[in-house]
């Protein structure tokens, strides 16, 4: 999840939480105040999170050198730690740069220090369990990066890279593993295209002492054909790891040794779509976040995005139109004796492709990020749906109740990356 689960709420020696057991430990935990951020083009936008009411007001802002690829906090919760890149989608350029903003009381952002330059496009980054190091992941060429965090929280030199790491297509996460002993790397792949075969995708463990990675294992089922993971999470309290598979719209399952290695053969392997049989061209699924509370796990289905017509997508005087696909958040129950997660609830975030979500640190509200506005069809009429940011209330059960949207009028740039944090 965006930021490191403050509340672990386990219920021990049962198979499945009771019902609205999760709702009365959301009660009894501390209420933090909490921070929402949302990345368009350039501009970081700040704001302020009333978890009781489900709502957000709209503060201040940053911009960085390139658009906002993605963010993550300090363990301290005092630095936030920004990527951002003028190559992604919307800009034409090659600067890259990695960030550090103080967080102010009320999650105002302040520049800390001189932003690094970055080789390549980062599609994410995140921080060491110890708030030693970032840790960068780059789609394309596949490679990652780890910068030293200053003692101030400023970011500082690189560490040097062994040449002999084994490497994936496509990296797309990179997550060190609750003991801070193994990094795990996401490697996508691609889908084939254009007379272009398939490229395979596959998980990478790697050791991690001092900043250095080592090779530990890679994790291939098929060679990799068939299997394109995006995301994962980790469970707060037990040794589970979920997995979000974009390209095949699964939700798999492995377990976390002790080391910080993977066993290699999953624990379990879910549908992610409320109608797999009718799972259209353009779909995938997306972002993966555990509860807090560690008893549900969510995922987002991600419809809306099309360069040309296709099955579920019709070319209008050359807009294109959705008439078929899933833009909601997947809800599953995780039971609490073997870790194996069920289908409870797809939630319609009332946009198209949800990019980003996240939870406050309680696991009361939930706010989803969609992309871009996009065309459907509508009673025999193309409307257009703006971007912006879905707000759905926790309940005990774990699903969502919507509460309201925020429209965003994103021009023709995207809403990258959002997320939430909680205060210190």
């Amino acid at each position: 999840m965006f930021s490191r689960r403050t509340l672990s709420v386990m219920l021990a020696g049962t198979v499945a939480a009771p019902r609205g057991a999760f709702a009365q430990a959301a009660k009894q935990a501390p209420k933090e105040r909490m921070a929402f951020y949302s990345g368009v083009g350039t501009e970081l936008t700040q704001y302020l999170v009333d978890v009781e009411a489900d709502t957000l007001t709209k503060a201040g802002s940053v911009k960085m050198p390139g658009g906002i690829q993605y963010a993550w906090p300090s363990p301290s919760r005092k630095n936030l730690y920004v990527t951002s890149s003028t190559g992604g989608p919307g800009f034409s350029g090659n600067e890259h740069h990695l960030a550090a903003f103080r967080v102010g009381g009320d999650g105002e952002l302040t520049p800390h220090g001189e932003a690094i330059k970055l080789r390549w496009r980062p599609i994410h980054n995140s921080v060491d369990m110890n708030g030693e190091y970032v840790l960068v992941a780059y789609n394309f060429p596949a490679g990652f990066s780890v910068h030293r965090i200053k003692a101030d929280g400023s970011v500082g030199d690189e560490v040097a890279r062994p040449d002999n790491l084994d490497k994936g297509i496509y990296f797309h996460q990179i997550r060190a593993t609750p003991g801070n002993r193994s990094v795990i790397v996401v490697a996508r792949g691609n889908n084939p295209e254009g007379g272009k075969p398939e490229d395979p995708g596959s998980l990478h463990v790697y050791g991690f002492k001092d900043g250095l990675l080592s090779n530990m294992r890679k994790i291939q089922p098929n060679g990799g054909y068939g299997f394109g993971p995006r995301h994962l999470d980790i469970h707060p309290s037990e040794p589970w790891v979920y997995l979000s598979v974009e390209r095949q719209n699964k939700l798999i399952v492995y377990k976390l040794q002790g080391d910080g290695d993977l066993v290699p053969e999953p624990l379990f392997s879910k549908e992610t779509l409320a109608d797999p049989a009718h799972r259209f061209p353009v779909q995938g699924a997306g972002p993966i976040h555990v509860h807090p509370g560690g008893g549900f796990v969510y995922l987002g289905n991600r419809s809306g995005v099309a360069a040309k017509a296709g099955p579920g997508v019709e070319d209008v005087n050359g807009e294109m139109v959705f008439s078929g696909g899933e833009s909601n958040i997947a809800v599953f129950a995780i039971n609490q004796a073997t870790g194996e997660p069920t289908a409870v609830q797809h939630a319609d975030i009332r946009a198209a492709h949800p990019r980003t979500f996240s939870l406050d640190s309680a696991g009361r509200m939930l706010v989803a990020g969609s992309l871009a506005p996009t065309a459907v069809r509508r009673d025999g009429k193309v409307v257009t749906i703006p971007a912006g940011m879905t707000v759905f209330k926790v309940g005990g059960d774990g699903k969502l109740d919507f509460v309201r949207k925020y429209d965003l009028d994103v021009g023709k740039l995207t809403q990258w990356w959002s997320g939430m944090i909680p205060l210190a």
